[in-house]
């Protein structure tokens, strides 16, 4: 899965334009590599995310089969590092 999709579909964005636009502005990265928008979310890759003072990492546990989980369920695919 796209990581503007991952980062969509697993609740960490609201929109996949915003992460479309995080990704364009640079503060997008996975193993501490800055990524594009088709880069593919593989299990067991660290998203880091930088942006104003703060930097949030996340763990890939596993790649959704749909486009939407439910927000209670964002735990079984990314856990915050």
């Amino acid at each position: 899965m796209r990581i503007d999709k991952f980062l969509n579909s697993v609740n960490i964005v609201k929109r996949r334009t915003i992460a479309q636009d995080m990704i364009a502005s640079g503060v997008v990265f996975i193993q501490g590599v800055a990524v594009k928008a088709s880069r593919e979310v593989r299990v067991g890759d660290v998203i880091e995310i930088r942006y104003l003072e703060e930097i949030k990492r996340y763990r890939v546990l596993q790649i959704p089969a749909t486009k939407t989980i439910p927000k209670s369920a964002k735990e079984q695919y990314v856990i915050e590092a």
